[in-house]
């Protein structure tokens, strides 16, 4: 049965979608509710109909699911940020590792039994809020013209006004608050995308959960100073802002502020952050340390990799957990201090460093220029000679080292971005033939994907675990093991 535009349905919710929404049949026509749990029963409006399936507005929850849940955030709904926020923690685990199960059988065509008998327990968070040490706020005007911050409602650039969101630091709305007050203050307009005018596009903060240290960079619209002053610009010692030195005593008070800085963006683009980044107080750059655990029970052993972070490094949002998923890294890789390893798509060398301590040589390789050169840094700071960083595309790097210089692979990581890995790239990897290659995932649908063609290139896959580090969102991180079965020498 086919429905239209503007019908009112009653439907019972028996799944979620990839983007978080709850999907319920009616007379065998599929509904995507947004803002539906799983075991909700909703009245909805069909907003848009196709022949086989349509997407819906939640306009009345007839009977809630038992896992529903009041969530902590008002605004979770017109945000969008936290798709599920509404489904209590454990059934959030349960979904998210069904997820990965799902996608393995059928984007890559695993058997059901073979999939059981290899995934592990899901890593759950011990606290689901307040868990991520980076946020990006737009600064924009209310209807009455004072300054706010928040986030993008959904699919638009319209300000959803909230300086105290339930998964950033808690030091956020402090520090929000006092940018708001200073702008109203002095009247420093906020950047307006339709004209190009006003000042202050984003404020982004930082937090180094190990060290507590924090750091402030606005995102300013500064067309620079034309002779004199210039130099002085040039420098960093420049004012940017108006009244600089009250906003930095403002923000000074903030309990482990360590970093004030200022990027400027003037491009008419949805591009945050610029190029250029100068510092007006503190250091330029904030400390914190991503310790190795103990992967039966998580606990940590003390040990750990010291990382500067800059306004423009890339960081693992979630610490905590991220020492849990390197955690599982290493173990899976199997080192004894004998193995030669690759590392694919390194970023800042976050997994490298960890491998560096178990493994004989270990090769990074990321295209990001800045990212390369914050991994030998933190090589350095951190005393690891046996780590040695590429800039290039891994499916180019790897064929001219193992082709023209015989360096081979005893085991290879790699941890791509939601893509996935090139054709390229894993052609290269089933020609330099590791003993085993360790995979981490953000899609566990694009992971399928290039598992089946590792397996079908020699590989079976040995364990998998999914790792949650994003609460409240559909996202799901995953790490798998494979072990070649095949024959050498082809």
């Amino acid at each position: 049965m086919e429905y239209k535009k503007n019908d009112i349905l009653t439907v019972k919710i028996e799944d979620i979608g990839n983007g978080g929404e709850g999907i319920g049949k009616v007379n065998g026509y599929t509904l995507f509710v947004k803002d539906a749990v799983i075991g909700d029963t909703v009245r909805c409006k069909v907003m848009k109909a196709k022949k086989n399936y349509g997407y819906a507005k939640l306009e009345e929850i007839i009977v809630p699911s038992a896992v529903r849940i009041k969530p902590q955030c008002q605004y979770h709904r017109q945000c969008g940020g936290c798709q599920i926020q509404a489904m209590d923690y454990p059934a959030q685990l349960i979904f998210k590792q069904n997820k990965v199960k799902n996608s393995l059988m059928r984007i890559g065509g695993f058997e059901e039994e073979a999939v059981e008998q290899i995934m592990e327990p899901i890593v759950g968070m011990e606290d689901a809020y307040h868990y991520r040490n980076k946020a990006q706020f737009p600064v924009g005007r209310d209807k009455e013209g004072n300054p706010v911050a928040g986030f993008y409602a959904g699919r638009t650039h319209d300000i959803i006004v909230n300086t105290d969101c339930a998964l950033g630091a808690e030091e956020n709305k402090e520090i929000l608050e006092n940018i708001l007050t200073y702008m109203k203050k002095y009247h420093i307009p906020p950047y307006d995308e339709k004209t190009g005018a006003g000042l202050v596009r984003h404020v982004l903060i930082r937090k180094g959960f190990a060290s507590g240290e924090i750091m402030v960079c606005l995102v300013i619209n500064y067309n620079g100073k034309k002779g004199r002053g210039a130099e002085e610009e040039e420098k960093g010692n420049a004012d940017f802002l108006p009244y600089q030195t009250e906003l930095i005593k403002e923000l000074e008070k903030t309990h482990g502020m360590t970093s004030v800085s200022v990027c400027i963006n003037t491009e008419r683009t949805n591009v945050i952050m610029g190029d250029k980044v100068y510092t007006i107080w503190g250091k330029d750059k904030i400390c914190d340390t991503i310790y190795r655990r103990n992967t039966k029970d998580f606990s940590l052993t003390g040990d750990g990799i010291v990382f500067q972070i800059s306004p423009l490094s890339f960081y693992q949002v979630n610490p905590l957990q991220t020492e849990k998923l390197y955690s599982l890294v290493l173990e899976y890789a199997g080192l004894d201090g004998k193995e030669t390893v690759w590392d694919l798509y390194c970023g800042i060398g976050t997994i490298s460093l960890f491998l560096a301590g178990r493994a004989k040589q270990v090769y990074g390789v990321e295209v990001i220029p800045q990212a390369v050169q914050d991994a030998k840094e933190n090589a350095e700071r951190n005393g690891i000679r046996n780590a040695e960083f590429f800039v290039g595309k891994a499916e180019d790097i790897l064929p001219n080292k193992y082709e023209e210089e015989g360096i081979r692979a005893d085991v290879i990581v790699v941890d791509p971005p939601r893509k996935g890995c090139d054709k390229e790239c894993l052609d290269t990897m089933l020609k330099m033939c590791p003993e085993r290659i360790v995979y981490v995932s953000c899609d566990p649908a694009t992971l399928a994907r290039d598992l089946r063609v590792l397996c079908d290139g020699g590989y079976e896959v040995r364990r998998v675990r999914a790792v949650d580090q994003f609460g409240g969102t559909v996202h799901v991180e995953v790490v798998i093991m494979m072990q070649y079965c095949g024959k050498r020498g082809k």
